[in-house]
């Protein structure tokens, strides 16, 4: 009887159909999926362990590729409800396991197809801890991810993609990202069980969302507090914004760094804030609050990615779990002494949260509207409608 041939590592690795190369000359060679073709981008690690779909949807990943943390991506499929962008922005997504067939009664599509249909380029198979190793210890680096069904892949090339690529520092992806037009959102809600999207027709509040790179949800909870919701431009000028006569205005998340997209947002935000009209701000828009009231903000050689992040709220005492996904900080130091720092991290202190004294002004660094499980941050939007309460009793303009 003729034994069966064992394929050894080295023919593994020349039947890969997927690679990433780092622009410091590392190699990972493994499975290739969704989409056939290459990405250049920054590589960084999501330590989540649900939520996938809307990971990967979120606009704010533009320019990046998403190394998993968690080795079981895929096995509940994706549907039609979990979007968080009409269009994807991701560069590229990387996993530890090979995508199971999905078991969920909401799934849809097998995530592999659905990489395929948004044109993710994905790779499997590869020692992801690794990776995150790596980029814990050097910072996330650039780098190339590239699926070829033929195995054949050109490193050289590959290598040198990764060198010249720009990186994030100094880029303005907001723009990207962001609606090309004015719309009303469609007044849904959030995501209930046995019920789906729900439409409000309550509309109390008239808000005015700026779009760095706005998530769905953010709108929905929006909706969940009787707001009408109008989503403009990232540039849109004071006076059109003015001119919908809001109660107040929400800044929302985004890729790309906060310095370059400052260039034309602070001049806006500024003139906001004289206006003493209440304003809230999530992600992105916290760094650009916190430019517009002259602070700084710089790279982080890491950035917060995940759904476990324990936030401290500094005015209640209270420790908040977090979902998070920045890669650049507010320099605490370069805080006025008008600011007031509400919220901090405590993996590593860094500011979480701002408020400006004597003005209806706020800002968070992290998602509150993701419920990674806890819902501990869902409050934020109720102060914020608090805000606009108060702020009705003024004369605003």
């Amino acid at each position: 009887m003729k034994k069966k041939h064992k394929t050894n590592s080295y023919k593994k690795s020349k039947l890969s159909t997927g690679i990433l190369v780092l622009e410091n000359g590392q190699v990972f060679r493994g499975i290739g999926l969704g989409h056939e073709g290459e990405a250049t981008g920054e590589v960084c690690f999501n330590t989540s362990i649900t939520g996938y779909q809307e990971i990967i949807s979120d606009p704010s990943y533009s320019g990046q590729i998403i190394n998993f943390t968690f080795p079981h991506i895929g096995n509940v499929g994706t549907n039609q409800e979990d979007h968080e962008s009409d269009k994807i922005w991701t560069k590229g997504v990387i996993f530890n396991a090979e995508i199971t067939s999905p078991s969920n009664y909401r799934s849809l599509k097998n995530l592999d197809a659905w990489l395929k249909k948004n044109r993710i380029v994905g790779l499997t198979g590869i020692d992801t801890r690794s990776l995150t190793n790596f980029i814990r210890d050097k910072g996330a680096p650039k780098g190339t991810i590239k699926k070829s069904k033929n195995g054949n892949f050109n490193i050289k090339k590959l290598l040198n993609q990764s060198v010249k690529w720009h990186g994030l520092n100094g880029l303005d992806l907001a723009k990207n990202v962001s609606t090309r037009s004015k719309y009303n959102w469609n007044n849904f809600k959030t995501w209930e069980k046995d019920i789906g999207f729900e439409k409000n027709k309550k509309n109390i509040f008239n808000i005015v969302a700026i779009d760095y790179g706005i998530k769905k949800n953010i709108l929905r909870y929006f909706s969940n507090h009787n707001c009408k919701i109008t989503v403009v431009p990232c540039d849109t000028s004071v006076d059109k914004i003015t001119k919908l006569n809001p109660d107040g205005v929400f800044l929302s998340n985004g890729p790309g760094d906060p310095a370059a997209t400052g260039k034309y947002a602070v001049r806006i935000i500024k003139k906001l804030i004289i206006l003493n009209i209440p304003i809230f701000g999530i992600c992105l828009g916290h760094q650009l609050l916190a430019l517009a009231l002259n602070a700084k903000t710089k790279k982080m050689k890491l950035g917060h990615r995940g759904a476990n992040h324990p936030v401290k709220n500094i005015l209640t005492d209270k420790v908040e779990i977090t979902s998070q996904n920045h890669g650049f900080e507010v320099i605490k130091s370069s805080l006025p002494k008008n600011v007031i720092i509400t919220h901090k991290s405590l993996f590593d202190n860094s500011i979480e949260g701002i408020r400006l004294k004597n003005k209806p002004v706020f800002s968070v660094q992290y998602h509150p509207e993701a419920n990674p499980g806890p819902q501990d941050s869902q409050y934020l939007f109720d102060q914020f409608i608090n805000e606009i309460k108060q702020n009705a009793k003024k004369k605003r303009y």
